[in-house]
């Protein structure tokens, strides 16, 4: 069966590759081939990867140590629900999933209205660049991470799957990740395409055609980034949600790019500029997704989340330098069509232009902070990484600068001047307001000020933008697009104040005994032994009150699994939406006592809140294709020349 499964690899390989391959050479050769062959090889392939991805789903099911890649990654106890997500744990599975979501992805693009409104040309382009990609996928797997490796004679056990992975963040947050980079492969193929090809006459522009899986792509990787600073916070123990992994960033790179392409498509859409700054972006966010994965299968930096170095590096390597070559032939020395000059800077054009490159900068920034132990090689023998307090001296100032150009944003007119003027100067006395209030109150950091200030200010104007405007009330793509914003807003909010005001302590108690911080008495009331089949564990037991009022039990453990010898902190927490209440359990001294560090966290579960806003309102904003402005103005005009 196995062999089977790899053969099914193999055949999606040649599949790919051939077509790949034979479209390109009609395609230079001047020739339109049949777009059914193509299609036809998608179709293939996607049943084929899907078949691979089937039968390594239930070797995990039936415990089939027979394949290495079971054996590594679960084991007798683990849980059925965590067998089944041990399918992407590591770099072969991880692999072969985004390939399957990638070829589903592109499955389901063949059947929208959007692809059906490409002209021949686009789409023979499309195909030879997307299946060349996918043909790629299929000889990492068949060549240099093969999940269906065998052995014989089996254990009778596996190693099982690390128990920082046994957690719901980790659940979703690897595969949404992977479906977002797989979304970015549609605009990032088709982009490039139709500026090869050359738009036809009445045909569809790819930015409209593209427009869903780019929200979805976006959605999917938000979602991934918000649940792995969950997983972060809950699972890590050390009361945080960002530390500035080199893995960490990598995932926020393509966010970043995808980020900033969706608001130059906005511009491209209503006005028709940036067409070719728009090819540019939805390339590199797929480009940056590639080289995310680089980041964690490369050995190139060291990361609590990476893979190390597993013989892919190298091919990936080539395939992003290969990419950036073709990007830049196609956007900078294909034909350039049309496209019209942006407005002044004080214009809601100029302020998402100004934003558009924030985020680009954002991006190059923690690209650069990322490599620099391997920059830094090159002329010391000595490189250091940055710390994570590079990042936040850099690039936290940015983050408030873009919050205060999306509080302002909503209110300029896309040539220039203010509109819904008595909105404005509201949302302007909110920020001034609140940054005065804030200030009186103790909040003495001017950048978690200003972004706190703003924030708000951002929350205000998108919910009053879409109250008092009747127009935007009945856009769904409006809700989507002012929601986003408002989840942003409160995100901002919960990093304003849970970053710089968290209280944190270290303290060692013993049964009985009380301690005091930030107005909350923490009292040790016991310290409790257990056992289960995979693990035995030491839980404290923590009553917290405020001002004589209970306000909770903490009840932090310490684990210690069969198949792994250091131990692990499960952390526990007392959620609000002020403070959050924060517990590790780190040890127990020779004398008895809980050696335990508590936190106070305030405003955090704002950004969970934020986020999920984030990741779901986006599904709003999906619609049927429209043609842009300057294609409709075509369309209406071409229509009265024949009647």
């Amino acid at each position: 069966m196995y062999l089977f499964a790899y053969a099914c690899l193999l055949a999606a390989m040649f599949a790919a590759l051939i077509c790949g391959v034979y479209s390109a050479w009609s395609a230079w050769q001047g020739r339109t081939i049949k777009i059914a062959w193509p299609e036809r090889a998608q179709i293939a392939l996607t049943a084929l990867v899907t078949i691979a991805s089937v039968i390594l789903l239930l070797a995990f099911i039936r415990k089939d140590y027979t394949l290495v890649y079971v054996a590594d990654y679960s084991d007798n106890f683990l849980p059925l629900f965590y067998r089944i997500t041990a399918f992407w744990a590591g770099q072969a599975g991880s692999l072969l999933f985004w390939a399957w979501a990638t070829a589903v992805f592109c499955a389901a693009f063949m059947l929208s209205p959007g692809y059906r409104r490409l002209a021949a040309p686009t789409r023979q382009w499309f195909w030879t660049l997307f299946l060349l990609m996918e043909g790629f996928f299929m000889l990492l797997l068949t060549c240099w991470s093969n999940p269906f490796i065998a052995m014989s004679p089996s254990p009778m056990d596996g190693r099982g799957l690390n128990p920082l992975l046994q957690n719901p963040g980790m659940i979703f947050h690897p595969p949404l990740l992977f479906l977002g980079y797989a979304g970015f492969c549609i605009p990032g193929c088709l982009g490039l395409a139709q500026r090869i090809a050359g738009k036809q006459s009445g045909e569809l522009g790819w930015v409209a055609a593209s427009r869903n899986a780019s929200l979805l792509a976006w959605l999917f990787l938000t979602a991934g980034i918000i649940l792995g600073g969950w997983w972060s916070y809950m699972e890590l123990g050390w009361g945080g949600y960002w530390a500035w992994d080199p893995v960490e960033n990598a995932s926020l790179i393509p966010w970043f790019v995808g980020t900033a392409f969706l608001h130059t498509a906005v511009l491209e859409r209503r006005r028709g500029a940036l067409t070719r700054t728009n090819a540019f972006l939805a390339s590199m966010a797929l480009a940056t997704s590639f080289f995310a994965t680089y980041l964690v299968r490369s050995g190139v930096v060291d990361s609590l989340h990476a893979f190390g170095s597993g013989g892919v590096a190298l091919p990936l390597l080539i395939f992003i330098l290969a990419w950036l070559v073709l990007t830049i032939i196609a956007v900078y020395f294909a034909p350039q069509h049309a496209s019209k000059p942006l407005a002044g800077p004080l214009s809601r054009e100029g302020f998402l232009f100004m934003a558009v490159w924030l985020l680009v900068l954002l991006g190059v920034v923690i690209i650069l902070g990322t490599l620099w132990p391997l920059i830094s090689s090159l002329w010391s023998n000595t490189p250091v990484g940055l710390e994570k307090g590079f990042y936040n001296r850099v690039c936290l100032p940015f983050f408030a600068l873009l919050t205060v150009l999306l509080a302002v944003c909503p209110f300029l007119g896309w040539n220039k001047g203010i509109v819904r003027s008595t909105l404005f100067f509201a949302v302007v006395g909110v920020f001034a307001g609140v940054g005065v209030m804030l200030g009186m109150g103790g909040m003495t950091i001017p950048l978690a000020l200003i972004a706190a200030a703003a924030a708000l200010a951002v929350a205000v104007g998108s919910i009053s933008s879409v109250l008092a405007d009747s127009t935007l009330r009945r856009r769904r793509t409006a809700w989507a697009a002012y929601g986003v914003h408002l989840g942003l807003g409160l995100v901002v909010l919960g990093v304003a104040f849970s970053g710089p005001y968290k209280v944190e302590k270290d303290f060692m108690l013993g049964k009985g005994e009380t301690v005091v911080m930030d107005n909350y008495t923490f009292t040790l009331k016991d310290l409790v032994q257990g056992e289960k089949p995979d693990m035995i564990y030491l839980e404290a037991q923590i009553e917290v009150s405020k001002d004589g009022k209970a306000v909770g039990m903490l009840a932090p453990q310490r684990r210690v699994y069969r198949k792994f010898e250091q131990p692990f902190a499960e952390a526990s927490t007392i959620p609000g939406l002020g403070d959050e209440l924060y517990g590790t359990l780190l040890g127990l001294s020779q004398q008895g006592k809980a050696s335990l560090k508590l936190s106070v966290h305030p405003l955090i579960n704002w950004i969970w809140i934020g986020g999920t806003l984030m990741c779901l309102l986006p599904f709003l904003g999906l619609t049927r294709p429209k043609d842009t402005a300057e294609e409709a103005k075509k369309k209406k005009s071409g229509g009265a020349a024949r009647g």
